[in-house]
C-alpha cells in the first residue's frame, strides 16, 4: 500500500509500527459554530481511510480530537451570553448529527482539550526545561522556535524566509516573532487553569501535541487533517513533540483537498459559506457524501448545483442495478480479495487511496451485473453482494435501492406511479404508442423517470437540483 507523505512529498510504503497495527490522529474540530463543508471533506476523507485500512485487515486506532477552548469559543460564548461548556456542548451534539447523517463512523477516541490540561502543563515544562520554551514577564508561556533545527521541514519553509516574507504579530514579550504560544495568560473574566506560571489555558498547537501523544505514543503512523493546518499548526506540532520526547513523531503526514464553491474559495465574505446541516437540508445525505469521495482525498472538490446532479445520477445508477436483487451476503474480502473486481478495487485503494478508481470498478461491476439480470443468471445475486459490500468500504450503497430510488419524498405515490406503468404497458401492448409516449411526458412531468428493460420497468425520482 503506497500513501502520500506531506512530509517527503512523494508517496511511500505503509509500513506500519506495529505489524497489522495503525495508529492515527486527524485534527478535529474547534467547537464554536457549526460544522461546515470543509469539515465535511475532512470527516468524510478520513472516515473512509480507516474503512480501507480496517476492511484491509489492519487493526485501527482512529483518534480524532476536539478543541473545546480557543479564543474564538471564548468569544462566541461571550456574544451569546452563555458559558463555554454550554457553547461546546452544544456545537459537539451538532457535530455529531451531521457526521451521522454524512454515514461517518465514530472515532475510537475522541479527546477534548480541557481534558489533558495536566498533560499539556507537563508537556509545556519539559519544553522550557530543555531550552525550547520560555515564560514571559506576562504570564504567557513561548515557543523557541530557531530552537528547533528542523522547523519548515513539514512546508518546505526557511526561517529567514518565513521572518521576512510573513506577517508576524508583533509581542514585545517574544524573544523572536516567529515564536509561538504554548501557554496563555488569563484575561479578567476568562476560563482558566491553574499553571506554574499563572492561571492561563493551553495554546492551540499544543493540545495536539499532548492529546496526539497521549493517545498514541510518542510517535505514531498517521496524522491528517484539512489543508489549511500544514503551516502553522502541523509545523509546531512537529517541533513541540519532537523537542520534548527526542523522537520522530509522525511517520506520514496526509492532507485533505479543500473545498470550492462554484469554482472560488468558499468564504463568508463571498457569501457562499454552506453548513453540513444547511447542505443536508436541501439534499441526500448519501449523495454529498458520494460527491465528496468520487474525488480523490487529496485533490479539490468543487461544490456546485451540477456536481450535486452528477453524483445523485451516478448513484442512481448503482441503486437501479441493485433494484430487485437480493445480494448474497458474504460480499468481497478485501484482506485476501479473490474475485477480479476486489483485486482491482484494492489496486486502485492501494495506490494512495484512489476513489474514482475504485468507483469505476463499481461501475464495471453494475455492468457485469446488469447482464446478469438480463439473462436471469444466478451470478447476479453474488455480484449484487460484492457491490453492496466494495460500496459500503466507501461508505455508500448503505441502504435498500428503493429507499435511495423511490423513498424520502412525500410527493411520491407509488400506487399512482405503478398505475400508470401499467397503463402505458398495455397501450404498448395495443401499439398505442402516443398514449405511452403521454404517459411517461406525464410521470416525466411529477419528477419520474422510467427505465425500460427486458425485465420490465422501473422508475426513480429525479432529483429537484436536476
Amino acid at each position: 500500500m503506497q500513501i502520500y507523505n506531506t512530509l517527503t512529498r512523494r508517496k511511500e510504503p505503509l509500513a506500519p509500527r506495529e505489524p497489522g497495527k495503525i495508529g492515527m490522529y486527524v485534527c478535529g474540530m474547534t467547537v464554536y459554530d457549526y460544522c461546515h463543508l470543509g469539515h465535511a471533506r475532512v470527516m468524510v476523507a478520513f472516515d473512509l481511510i480507516s474503512r480501507y485500512l480496517r476492511a484491509r485487515g489492519f487493526d485501527v486506532t482512529y483518534v480524532r480530537n476536539i478543541t473545546d477552548i480557543d479564543d474564538k469559543i471564548l468569544k462566541r460564548a461571550a456574544e451569546n451570553g452563555e458559558t463555554i461548556e454550554a457553547l461546546t456542548e452544544r456545537m459537539i451534539a451538532a457535530m455529531h448529527q451531521d457526521e451521522a447523517r454524512l454515514g461517518v463512523l465514530p472515532p475510537d477516541a475522541e479527546p477534548r482539550a480541557t481534558g489533558h490540561v495536566d498533560e499539556i502543563i507537563a508537556m509545556i515544562r519539559v519544553l522550557i526545561d530543555k531550552g525550547y520554551a520560555y515564560a514571559a514577564a506576562n504570564g504567557d508561556v513561548y515557543y523557541r522556535v530557531r530552537q528547533f533545527p528542523d522547523y519548515g521541514k513539514l512546508n518546505n519553509r526557511r526561517l529567514d524566509d518565513m521572518r521576512s516574507g510573513a506577517r508576524v504579530e508583533v509581542d514585545e514579550h517574544k524573544e523572536d516573532p516567529l515564536d509561538f504560544a504554548l501557554w496563555k495568560a488569563a484575561k479578567s473574566g476568562e476560563a482558566s487553569w491553574p499553571s506554574p506560571w499563572g492561571p492561563g489555558r493551553p495554546g492551540w498547537h499544543i493540545e495536539c501535541s499532548a492529546m496526539s501523544t497521549c493517545s498514541l505514543g510518542n510517535t505514531f503512523d498517521i496524522h491528517g487533517g484539512g489543508p489549511d493546518l500544514t503551516f502553522p499548526h502541523h509545523e509546531n506540532e512537529i517541533a513541540q513533540s519532537e523537542a520534548a520526547t527526542g523522537q520522530t513523531y509522525v511517520n506520514t503526514w496526509m492532507h485533505a483537498g479543500a473545498v470550492r464553491v462554484d469554482e472560488e474559495k468558499m468564504s463568508k465574505s463571498l457569501g457562499n459559506f454552506f453548513t453540513i446541516r444547511d447542505v443536508l437540508g436541501e439534499h441526500d445525505p448519501e449523495v454529498v457524501r458520494y460527491l465528496l469521495v468520487a474525488s480523490h482525498y487529496r485533490s479539490a472538490i468543487n461544490y456546485s448545483a451540477d456536481s450535486l446532479v452528477e453524483a445523485r445520477r451516478s448513484l442512481t445508477r448503482l441503486y437501479t442495478a441493485l433494484e430487485g436483487v437480493e445480494p448474497e451476503p458474504a460480499g468481497a474480502d478485501l484482506a485476501n480479495p479473490q474475485s477480479p473486481y476486489a483485486r482491482r478495487f484494492v489496486q486502485a485503494m492501494d495506490d494512495d487511496f484512489n476513489t474514482p478508481e475504485a468507483l469505476a470498478v463499481l461501475f464495471e461491476l453494475v455492468r457485469e451485473l446488469n447482464r446478469a439480470r438480463a439473462d436471469g443468471a444466478d451470478s447476479a445475486a453474488r455480484l449484487a453482494g460484492e457491490l453492496v459490500s466494495l460500496g459500503g468500504v466507501l461508505g455508500i450503497l448503505t441502504q435498500p435501492p428503493r429507499t435511495f430510488l423511490h423513498g424520502g419524498d412525500s410527493r411520491v405515490d407509488e400506487a399512482h406511479i405503478e398505475a400508470q406503468i401499467a397503463r402505458r404497458a398495455r397501450a404498448k401492448a395495443d401499439r398505442d404508442f402516443a398514449l405511452a409516449d403521454a404517459i411517461r411526458d406525464e410521470l416525466a412531468a411529477e419528477g419520474v423517470v422510467l427505465k425500460d428493460s427486458r425485465e420490465g420497468t422501473r422508475w426513480s425520482v429525479q432529483a429537484d437540483d436536476a
